[in-house]
């Protein structure tokens, strides 16, 4: 373990993870603090000193947690493909993978939260926002290098894509729409405006 992660923050790892994992089974309001503290096997004082804002301050650092993974496969597949088809094909089998291994309970916990709890909680609302914000950045980034149109409005149709068919995945139990998805992102990427859709 690095020298510079302490005991605490590994508590603090593991009581965010739990939150996350808890989001996931269950939604926000159903992730409660006790079955948290249960998951993580952390005591409870530990929760209210590292999260002494509480259940909202914790659900926003799962949401944290979250955007970091997504942001880094982003970065990663952007990195290993030469192709927008191919970064296409990267993410969506990364997403397929977590949803077919999890038995479709692991969809995105950002989309749970926002409308479990976005609308009534500013700091979820708020943390949401930003993960959002994270994942078209890059995606805006990428096509930037090649595409001549409107390349944020064309990052952000992209995660609503995604996100919305990952919800209809999950009340299906088939990975049917994110293929659908998929199939729709290459062509949404390579307008007649663009180059060859090549890096």
């Amino acid at each position: 373990m690095n020298a510079l992660f302490t005991k605490g923050d590994a508590t603090r790892q593991r009581l965010t993870e739990s939150m996350l994992q808890l989001i996931q089974d269950k939604g926000y309001h159903g992730a409660g603090l006790t079955a948290v503290l249960e998951h993580s096997g952390a005591p409870r004082g530990s929760l209210y000193y590292h999260f002494p804002g509480g259940k909202s301050q914790l659900g926003s650092a799962a949401i944290l947690l979250t955007a970091a993974q997504f942001r880094l496969s982003i970065s990663e597949g952007i990195a290993m493909t030469d192709s927008v088809d191919g970064l296409v094909d990267t993410m969506v089998e990364g997403l397929i993978g977590q949803l077919v291994g999890s038995d479709f309970r692991d969809a995105c916990p950002v989309a749970a939260v926002t409308l479990d709890a976005g609308s009534e909680d500013e700091q979820l609302r708020a943390a949401c926002r930003d993960a959002y914000a994270s994942w078209i950045a890059p995606l805006e980034a990428y096509l930037a290098t090649f595409h001549t149109g409107d390349t944020r409005g064309l990052a952000t149709a992209a995660i609503c894509l995604i996100e919305g068919a990952l919800i209809v995945c999950r009340a299906q139990r088939s990975t049917e729409p994110l293929v659908s998805a998929a199939r729709a992102l290459k062509l949404l990427f390579a307008p007649g405006n663009s180059q060859e859709g090549d890096r």
